[in-house]
């Protein structure tokens, strides 16, 4: 019964005995909503809200009672870790002793990690309220956005790690959980206004549908093989300073920014600056400081992992000595598709582990496997007159699928979510013959599951 239980996945939302537990959440939700608002605009929002809250009944039971007596032992049993593949949608039980003492492997990483004595928090938002009063006084942001971004909680962040299952011995990556601490909402307005910046090159891979485009006309040469790299954790060795000194120059360069923000080039970066350099968080009571890096869960650290990426990436193909060029390079964040002359991958690894001068990037590399390769949610394959054919993984349609049969108990509310599934994949460029071929071995299988059953009994 525990694992059909968290077979439905750790966002599964458990529905409340009593809609009255909610309602104080629900209150200081709508007065965060408020800050900011006119009196008039709040009051409105205030007298909806309660609206609402008086004519919503209870919420029906999603949980069994032999389910709820599973979670309820769950919660008491100390000696585990449930937590999210940092991969996919599975969930994994690990041993706690395991986990902490990967977790303290990792903290104890003094050229990452420092112990703080005392709290930053109060000191952080001090500096952070002096930098947007600063920008309202000369009308750089409005009353709205002043009060939008001003940190009303004081959350300390707190990390936790998400275990990496596709990889040898289970190693973890970090994540700070941002969500209501004073940097958040400053995080997601940079990463609006420094997002535009990022895939200006011919390099970058929005999806699978993106690839598959880029790779459409291209013929393999005689002696040319697929190989792939892999950034070993891009986000906590991504150099802050070069970053910062590579998206200034972007910024100077961008001819758009003035149509995103009043704020100079300036006034973005002082607060990135800041926000780059004040990662901190919480584990097991005690709190550490990030010294290098950047920080897993912040909305602003994908952005400026990708450009330094691109600023990277240009560096290494422009100095590549040319009997190890590669061909093609295309990149989705960390991970790096190729073409190249056979047996120049270690050479070419090689050469681009130099590219960082802080001598933290690093990438590992993997070469075909009968001339094919997996990258993204695809398999590339190349064919014998030398063109290339993706094919999607069903594997990915089958555990969105599977999850749907086991999560999902109205029938009626299947059929919708399938319907949201398809619309989602095939945005992503899955064909409709892929879902037709999931579906037809997913029937095999039921059927011979059904008939293994019968002859047993």
């Amino acid at each position: 019964m525990r694992q059909k239980l968290l077979a439905k996945g750790l966002n599964y939302a458990v529905a409340p005995e009593n809609n009255n537990a909610l309602v104080n959440d629900y209150i200081v939700a709508t007065e965060e909503a408020c800050v900011g608002l006119s009196a008039s605009d709040a009051a409105q929002l205030r007298a909806e809200v309660v609206g609402v809250l008086k004519s919503t009944n209870n919420a029906k039971p999603n949980l069994t009672k032999v389910e709820k007596k599973a979670l309820r032992d769950l919660k008491k049993e100390e000696s585990i870790m449930i937590l999210p593949a940092d991969k996919g949608k599975a969930t994994v039980v690990l041993d706690k002793e395991e986990y902490e003492e990967k977790v303290t492997i990792m903290l104890n990483d003094d050229k990452t990690y420092e112990k703080l004595k005392n709290d930053p928090t109060a000191r952080y938002k001090r500096k952070l309220i002096s930098i947007l009063t600063g920008w309202k006084k000369v009308n750089k942001i409005t009353e709205r956005e002043y009060w939008k971004l001003y940190p009303t909680a004081e959350n300390t962040p707190r990390m936790y790690c998400t275990p990496k299952i596709h990889k040898a011995g289970t190693p973890l990556r970090p994540i700070v959980d941002y969500c209501g601490s004073i940097m958040y909402e400053t995080s997601k307005e940079l990463a609006r206004i420094l997002g535009p910046l990022v895939g200006q090159t011919q390099h970058h891979v929005k999806n699978s549908k993106d690839l598959a485009d880029d790779l459409a006309e291209i013929m393999f040469e005689e002696g040319e093989e697929f190989i792939s790299h892999d950034v070993v954790s891009l986000f906590t060795n991504t150099p802050i300073d070069k970053s910062l000194e590579i998206i200034r120059q972007r910024l100077i360069e961008d001819k758009t920014l003035s149509e995103r923000t009043k704020l100079t080039v300036d006034d973005v970066m002082e607060v990135l600056e800041f926000a780059l350099t004040t990662t901190y968080f919480s584990f097991r009571g005690q709190i550490y400081q990030q010294k290098f890096g950047t920080a897993m869960g912040s909305p602003v650290s994908p952005i400026v992992a990708n450009l330094y990426m691109e600023w990277l990436e240009q560096e290494a193909i422009a100095s590549a000595p040319l009997d190890i060029k590669p061909r093609l390079w295309k990149r989705y964040v960390d991970d790096v598709l190729e073409i190249v002359k056979k047996d120049t991958a270690e050479q070419l690894t090689t050469h681009i582990n130099q590219i960082d001068k802080t001598d933290n990037i690093k990438f590992t590399f993997e070469t075909e496997d009968n001339h094919q390769i997996p990258f993204l949610d695809t398999l590339i394959v190349k064919k014998q007159d030398g063109s290339i054919k993706l094919l999607h993984k069903l594997s990915v349609i089958r555990t969105l699928m599977d999850r749907k049969d086991k999560v999902i108990t109205e029938d009626e509310d299947k059929i919708q979510e399938e319907i949201k599934i398809k619309e989602a994949l095939k945005l992503c460029g899955y064909p409709e013959w892929a879902f037709k071929q999931t579906e037809s071995k997913s029937k095999s299988q039921r059927k011979e599951q059904s008939e293994t059953k019968s002859r047993e009994w």
